[in-house]
């Protein structure tokens, strides 16, 4: 007897479906359940700079959270994850335009990455607007709704005010700030810079105030070491990353004040930059939340994973990546069935301690940050290479 046609067709078929005790399943958006009941497929959007002075860091980035999905299937809370990667630029200007383009075509459900804290705070508002989660890697500029916006790395002053004690305590005189002029720079160099003042230390700038270089154009820092032999500082603090972290330590290590101890936020040699600066970078002190010789068994797992696919170890912006699809991982798990973008911001909201690389941390109630431990670190002779080895603990910091 041949099936019936049309909707008849459509019951007998229900009919015997419901016979054999199955149950019949709808169609399925992108979110949720695929026709059968399994879950469906989410849209995370991935920002970050893919060209540029930071082109390094925003691949560490990338390849964090690729690394998180190849060790779980290409899974995140049991949905199959279509991971949209973006490039970031240098900037604002390139990342507002992606942004858009992840959240308003695209559709994603969620949007991670994102080096540069200015290129945030242009796309909080795109972010606001869509309503969906951001969880953020590595810039962050201390933005005062964080009511959808998470944060796997650190604020931006933390990694100055985490060193500034032991600075002064080993500093026998004046210290001499300087960093590049912009978002970034401004909040690194503040927090140590506040910090050193507020704990009793004095900075060796004629002004009492950080010496700005501009950015990006800044290539030639001879000019600025003469202003430091100059001031009789001790020492100097500085943040820089990317391609001028590597001309500036090249051109220190040349210069006139290449005896002043040199102390920095950790990204001054993270990563590939560090590779690039080689002898120049030795002895180097550095404040960071993270580095690979750090003995934990999530660290363990995550540095061997690392080392499958490259060459050399994984820097604190491939950790935090890492750490980013973890809280996605575990908040879309949490999300139900058919996971929305509120569903999905209300469970990290909801999220507990985070085991990672890093050490155990949680998000901060009002900030959205880690509250998180901070390590000094030295670059020393590690085998036959050099590496950003833990020396000692610092504060932790967050909240």
């Amino acid at each position: 007897m041949p099936f019936p046609t049309g909707t008849s067709r459509r019951r007998a078929l229900t009919g015997v479906l419901l016979a054999l005790g199955l149950t019949v399943a709808s169609s399925a958006c992108n979110s949720g359940e695929d026709a059968g009941g399994t879950p469906g497929t989410i849209k995370i959007g991935l920002l970050a700079s893919l060209s540029g002075t930071y082109e390094a860091v925003g691949t560490e980035i990338r390849d964090g959270f690729e690394l998180y999905l190849r060790m779980h299937d290409g899974k995140l809370g049991g949905h199959k994850i279509d991971l949209i990667v973006a490039d970031e630029g240098n900037g604002a200007q390139t990342a507002v335009p992606a942004a858009t383009k992840l959240i308003k075509q695209d559709r994603v459900q969620a949007l991670t990455g994102i080096v540069g804290g200015g290129s945030v705070a242009g796309v909080a508002p795109v972010l606001a607007e869509a309503k969906i989660p951001f969880v953020g890697s590595n810039g962050n500029p201390g933005l005062k709704d964080v009511s959808r916006s998470w944060f796997t790395s650190y604020l931006s002053d933390e990694t100055g005010a985490a060193i500034a004690e032991y600075v002064r305590d080993n500093v026998k005189g004046e210290v001499f700030a300087i960093g590049p002029n912009y978002q970034g720079g401004y909040d690194q160099l503040r927090g140590f810079t506040d910090t050193f003042k507020e704990v009793g230390g004095k900075l060796a700038n004629p002004d009492g105030k950080t010496l700005w270089t501009p950015f990006p154009q800044t290539t030639n820092f001879l000019p600025y070491f003469a202003k430091i032999k100059a001031s009789g500082a001790e020492a100097v603090y500085t943040f820089y990353a990317g391609t001028a972290a590597v001309d500036f330590v090249k051109q220190y290590a040349q210069s006139e004040i290449k005896d002043l101890p040199l102390y920095a936020a950790g990204f001054l040699t993270e990563g590939g930059v560090l590779n690039a600066q080689g002898e120049a970078a030795r002895n180097i002190y550095s404040v960071l939340n993270y580095s690979p010789d750090l003995d934990n068994a999530e660290n363990r797992s995550f540095v061997a994973a690392w080392k499958e696919n490259h060459d050399g170890s994984p820097t604190t912006y491939a950790m935090a990546s890492y750490d980013a699809a973890a809280v996605l991982d575990k908040a879309i798990g949490a999300a139900g069935d058919n996971p929305t973008a509120e569903s999905i911001n209300k469970a990290i909201a909801g999220l507990g301690q985070i085991d990672s690389p890093r050490g155990t941390w949680q998000f901060s109630k009002t900030t959205h940050s880690p509250v998180q431990k901070w390590y000094l670190r030295q670059v020393r002779q590690d085998g036959r290479a050099l590496s950003n080895t833990v020396v000692g603990d610092l504060a932790t910091v967050g909240g």
